[in-house]
């Protein structure tokens, strides 16, 4: 049998928990083959991000057109796009080799509260990408700001999930609630057959860094296996929880997970 191939779009993490490196990590840890385009490179450890610099546009589509020409995906995902630019190169990709699934993680905001995101990239990612996207994982703030309204709980996430779909044009959306308050943390999952609820034990922790990365990275890795959306959506976020409660405990600020969980 052939490896399937995965691609991820993102920033690299000079810190390894994230971006890039969290998405590599996380296709070996499935047993897909991953490759990449980095779309910027930041400085950053568990304690924040103290910089980080654009790759050109045109280099992040050089870098495409270079795997999806020799080493072609089964399935792809965007993580860190910084700026409107990168989101339109990233966007031509995609329609250029007819790249799909497609997992879109709208990042915007590091774990450490540090923004990723330039704010004229947020319509950008609305108009090129939303409409492309086979899933959209955003956490709350993420889904407040792309669908212009404050989601909070449950019902909010549903209902930002739904407009994800029915508005903005996603084939299905997973709003992530792990910035929610209580013992439990609730996923909402929005797709053509309804609304999903995926409900994990909230793991007292610090080490989160990288979350949504490895999410998104897991769910895009079981796609590239040929698995149903619902059936990697589940498999990634038991994936998550694992890699949370094993954590290494790295750092002094918010540590990475256990990518071989």
């Amino acid at each position: 049998m052939t490896m399937p191939i995965a691609l991820t779009i993102a920033g690299s993490d000079s810190g390894g928990g994230a971006g890039i490196q969290a998405d590599l990590k996380s296709f070996q840890r499935f047993g897909v083959f991953g490759t990449s385009v980095v779309t910027a490179i930041t400085a950053q450890n568990t304690r924040g991000v103290t910089a980080w610099q654009a790759v050109s546009p045109v280099l992040v589509a050089q870098q495409a057109d270079a795997v999806a020409t020799d080493l072609r995906p089964a399935a792809v995902k965007s993580g860190m796009l910084g700026d409107a630019v990168t989101v339109g190169a990233v966007a031509d990709a995609l329609e250029r080799h007819a790249l799909a699934p497609y997992v879109l993680d709208p990042v915007m905001v590091a774990t450490s509260g540090d923004l990723l995101l330039e704010r004229d990239a947020v319509q950008a990612i609305v108009a090129r990408l939303v409409p492309r996207a086979t899933l959209v994982t955003p956490n709350l703030d993420e889904a407040a700001i792309l669908v212009g309204e404050p989601v909070r709980d449950v019902a909010a996430m549903e209902r930002a999930g739904r407009h994800l779909v029915e508005s903005l044009g996603a084939a299905a959306a997973l709003v992530k609630g792990g910035h929610l308050t209580g013992d439990t943390t609730t996923d909402v999952l929005v797709d053509a057959a309804g609304v999903l609820h995926v409900t994990h034990a909230r793991i007292a922790t610090t080490s989160l860094h990288g979350t949504g990365c490895t999410l998104s990275a897991a769910i895009t890795a079981n796609l590239a296996l040929g698995l149903a959306l619902r059936d990697a959506v589940h498999i990634a976020l038991d994936y998550v929880h694992r890699a949370i409660a094993s954590a290494p405990g790295l750092g002094s600020g918010h540590g990475p997970l256990e990518h071989r969980a």
